[in-house]
């Protein structure tokens, strides 16, 4: 009787010693941590940009010879500002592969595309979510009356990315509106200065010690007499707030 409870004891210690084995503490489980994508912005010429997040490409405002573009992948979104030609170009989107791109505009925009495009409408105010970003539509318009002829209210829009946990705002042509001296947790800012189309220098730096981005990169400032001093909008932010920096590109290369 001893042998056969005996032998009942070993076989459970037994059992129980190669369950075990079987079943890791908490402690020796492996997590992968997730993987961010990488996300890259490349100026291409006063608003022309390309920004590239994870495998997503997006096309911000193409114009000018497509050839610009022959380095990166045809894109898979192209986001355009307004109607204006610096912004919408129809020859630079009919060189372009656009046989797997989603067109995201304003209605106005939507409007001058030619049909057979796949476009996403989308106005002041509103919010759209995509597979690998979000993106939300910011008023864009003159507030000078001598201006107003340029971009009036509700036409054109700025934009913020959401790249993971980065926000990312593009201008747009606009001077320095509510909407963009409300904005937050602005991770990197594009913001446009050029007379007399958007606004100076100093309204520009003004609108961006207000809402202060994180990093701030003037763009699309060349006017009709030339380009903006952005060396003096780099002077009057950092001067003011060592805790914003500004970073200029090279937005207008030489031929």
């Amino acid at each position: 009787m001893k042998a056969k409870i005996t032998l009942i004891l070993l076989t459970a210690l037994f059992l129980s010693c190669k369950q075990s084995k079987k079943t890791p503490l908490i402690s020796e489980v492996r997590t992968e941590t997730p993987v961010t994508p990488e996300l890259k912005i490349t100026p291409i010429e006063h608003a022309s940009t390309v920004i590239v997040y994870g495998d997503t490409s997006i096309f911000l405002d193409p114009t000018g010879d497509a050839l610009k573009y022959q380095s990166f992948k045809s894109p898979d979104f192209i986001v355009i500002t307004d109607i204006h030609g610096d912004h919408l170009s129809l020859e630079t989107l009919k060189a372009l592969d656009l046989s797997e791109t989603t067109i995201i505009a304003p209605l106005a925009v939507a409007e001058k595309l030619p049909k057979g495009l796949q476009v996403k409408t989308i106005n002041n105010g509103e919010i759209q979510d995509f597979e690998t970003f979000k993106i939300e539509a910011i008023p864009m318009y003159n507030l000078r009356e001598e201006a107003l002829k340029f971009h009036s209210k509700g036409r054109g829009n700025g934009y913020v990315f959401t790249f993971g946990d980065e926000r990312v705002y593009f201008s747009g042509d606009t001077e320095d509106i509510p909407e963009m001296r409300a904005l937050k947790n602005i991770d990197k800012a594009f913001v446009c200065m050029n007379l007399p189309y958007t606004m100076t220098v100093e309204s520009a730096a003004s609108a961006v010690l207000e809402f202060k981005p994180k990093e701030v990169f003037p763009y699309h400032f060349r006017g009709s007499n030339g380009f903006s001093d952005v060396e003096k909008f780099k002077t009057i932010v950092t001067e003011d707030n060592t805790n914003i920096k500004v970073t200029i590109l090279d937005w207008y290369p030489k031929p």
